[in-house]
């Protein structure tokens, strides 16, 4: 082999202290000393040199957490010191009784000092190093016996596989929590739903999942962290006085430390702690299912001594829990503001998170085919905090014979119109939109919004009074509103009622394409139904297209097809359209004109600066009338430059290339010579 030159051995050596420090930064401080990128850069170049010199590899190098793909025996492995579990504590009565038994065994009347430490979801485990060296990790098993998981804790970044600084004994054991935070949780189950594979209930079983995978190159790709809770040494001579101090050497040898940890003095102290930690519980980025009290002084805790599986120094007061297990007696479907269809499961009520839970939601069809839930089941529900409870597991061993499998109406529950699903789409929606009560806000809000018939001053607030005190009902009774009417609302004057009613009256003659974007046809947006206005020309060749002839539209697909097929053959959209011409709306026809036949067809067309006589927004339009498509920037492919005051970089790019320019008195010019100028 080789000799490595001292000066490669020098720079491996440069680069691991460095790495090292940038890890303890990272994941032990949370705070970042370098970019991804050149963390990146040092790494490569450790690989390197090490791929290059095989005398410089190392077990403790930063390089070797990615994991092996030899499968991991999990042989089982003896605790010198037992990890045993801890009592609960559920009430604040059980509480107190846990203080007064300290300060009775202790013959103490003084208050005592405890250390406060959210309770982490996830797996308990022993690390042990030599010489500051990590040489084993072991899962808690039975308390005296657990299994062998040295080659899965290498890969978790939070892990120190060398300890730093100096100070520490030369044989140390580490005990602390391996969890998945909550983001990397549900970003690995929507991974493994997308892959067709099992996903995990809970961060919990995530967290043991991952560590006991046979490949640690599996382990190495989860997000799991590592907080230490405890240390242990051979010489009890070398610890300090405090657990609160152990765990600040801890942390200054490397190892994560929970940052809500407190100090709290007597019964009181710890309620209060656990009050202030249960408030922050949802915000946290990790799950946590209560807080751990344990007495500071080192020598109060040997005193105080074990029962035969949990200290007498510390307790669990544990939150009500976020995950029970209960009956899902039925489905019911609901309507959104959207249309859209969600299915939610009436559950025989259990107590969860703190209230007591009879409703969850199942998201949509596909969510109810991947769990296969049926009426009868037994399931798993979870609630965290505010957050609408949701089924997340089956319990299929415990299904009965007569369970029901979950079906799709094929009518909306509120409207009686169709029920549509798209394929391709995960969500169902009700076809009825401008009929339908679930939707009636927000169709009323659409038809009109400045893009489409641009209704001044009926805006969301006044619309939600009008809809909830049955004022309207469909967009047809707004051109049924008076001014005296309008006038009686909180709020809205003479002047005002006078005004919306004058602008209701406005809308009266819609031009096509404007007509169509209010309907809210679904994927129906602007260019769409200028697109549709331009090649049909009236509204009712729109209404009696096949999807066949619909898809001769530019840019209209099987997709948008059928959605403008299925609004169109609901009997109550056509009930409203009707409506409509009865209160006054004719909306225009529109000349029939082939997109290739337009003068700008084929053309791209930028516009920049300040236009003086019109908005940019109208003179994009105007250009798309006449068959331009309006690009935001300018390429060789561009036909010509519209140039308002204060045009910049587009402009200097324009004169670059070549590109014919238009100011706004060329751009009037070319309008009013297609009958374009008002």
């Amino acid at each position: 082999m080789t000799k490595t030159p001292d000066n490669i051995r020098t720079r491996a050596q440069e680069l691991r202290a460095t790495l090292d420090d940038h890890n303890y930064a990272y994941y032990v401080l949370d705070e970042p000393s370098v970019p991804d990128a050149e963390y990146d850069r040092l790494f490569r170049e450790l690989q390197k040199l090490e791929a290059e010199f095989p005398e410089l590899e190392s077990d403790d190098s930063p390089t070797r957490r990615v994991g092996s793909r030899a499968d991991t025996s999990f042989a089982e492995v003896a605790h010198r010191l037992p990890m045993l579990s801890l009592d609960n504590a559920f009430s604040e009565e059980e509480l107190r009784d846990f203080d007064r038994r300290v300060r009775e065994r202790l013959g103490m009347e003084a208050t005592i000092e405890y250390v406060c430490e959210p309770k982490l979801d996830g797996l308990a485990v022993s690390l042990n190093y030599e010489k500051g060296v990590l040489t084993r990790a072991a899962t808690r098993g039975d308390g005296y016996t657990g299994e062998d998981i040295t080659a899965n804790i290498r890969t978790i970044p939070s892990v120190p596989l060398k300890l730093r600084g100096s100070g520490y004994p030369d044989q140390l054991e580490v005990r602390g929590e391996v969890y998945m935070p909550r983001a990397g949780f549900e970003q690995l189950n929507e991974r493994l739903a997308d892959q067709g594979e099992k996903t995990f209930v809970n961060p919990r079983n995530a967290a043991a999942g991952s560590l006991r995978q046979k490949k640690s190159a599996v382990t190495a790709k989860r997000p799991l962290e590592m907080c230490a809770y405890s240390m242990a040494v051979t010489d009890e001579t070398a610890l300090p006085d405090t657990h609160w101090q152990s765990l600040q050497l801890v942390r200054a040898w490397g190892f994560r430390i929970n940052p809500e940890m407190t100090l709290a003095t007597g019964a009181d102290g710890c309620l209060q702690a656990y009050q202030a930690l249960m408030e922050k519980r949802d915000g946290l980025p990790y799950e946590i299912d209560g807080i751990v009290f344990k007495v500071n002084r080192l020598d109060l805790q040997n005193r105080l001594g074990f029962v035969s599986r949990a200290p007498r120094w510390a307790i669990a007061h544990k939150f009500p829990a976020q995950e029970e297990i209960t009956v899902l007696e039925d489905v019911e479907f609901q309507v959104g503001r959207t249309g859209a269809v969600t299915p939610v499961a009436r559950l025989k009520p259990v107590f969860v998170g703190g209230v007591t839970v009879s409703n969850a939601t199942l998201h949509n069809m596909d969510e109810i085919q991947r769990l296969d839930v049926r009426k009868g089941d037994s399931v798993f529900i979870r609630r965290a905090g505010d957050v609408i409870p949701k089924v997340v597991s089956v319990i299929l061993e415990k299904r009965p014979e007569n369970a029901q499998a979950v079906e799709l109406p094929e009518h909306c529950p509120v409207c009686g119109s169709d029920i549509v699903q798209i394929q391709g789409e995960a969500v169902a929606r009700c076809s009825g939109g401008l009929y339908c009560p679930a939707q009636r806000k927000e169709a009323i809000r659409h038809y009109a919004s400045r893009k489409a018939l641009d209704i001044e001053g009926l805006g969301d607030r006044l619309i939600e009074i009008l809809v909830d005190e049955e004022m309207v009902s469909t967009v047809a009774d707004l051109y049924h509103l008076t001014k005296f009417q309008l006038a009686s609302l909180e709020r809205m004057g003479d002047k005002s009622a006078a005004n919306l009613v004058a602008a209701i009256d406005r809308s009266r003659n819609p031009v096509l394409w404007r007509f169509l974007y209010a309907l809210g046809i679904r994927e129906v947006g602007e260019a769409t139904a200028k697109s549709l206005a331009a090649h049909f020309g009236s509204l009712e060749a729109v209404a009696g297209a096949s999807e066949e002839a619909l898809q001769e539209v530019p840019d209209v697909g099987p997709i948008v097809a059928g959605h403008v097929r299925s609004f169109f053959d609901q009997p109550h959209n056509q009930e409203t359209l009707t409506a409509l011409r009865e209160s006054g709306v004719e909306w225009q026809t529109e000349q029939v004109v082939r997109p290739e036949e337009l003068p700008l067809a084929g053309q791209t067309w930028v516009l920049t600066g300040t236009l003086a006589q019109m908005t940019r927004d109208q003179a994009k339009q105007k250009l798309e009338q006449l068959g331009a498509k309006v690009a935001g920037s300018v390429s060789k492919k561009t036909a010509c430059v519209v140039a308002g005051e204060a045009a910049g970089s587009k402009l200097a790019k324009a004169e670059q290339l070549g590109i014919d320019i238009l100011d706004e008195d060329g751009l009037l010019a070319l309008l009013k010579s297609h009958h374009l100028e008002d």
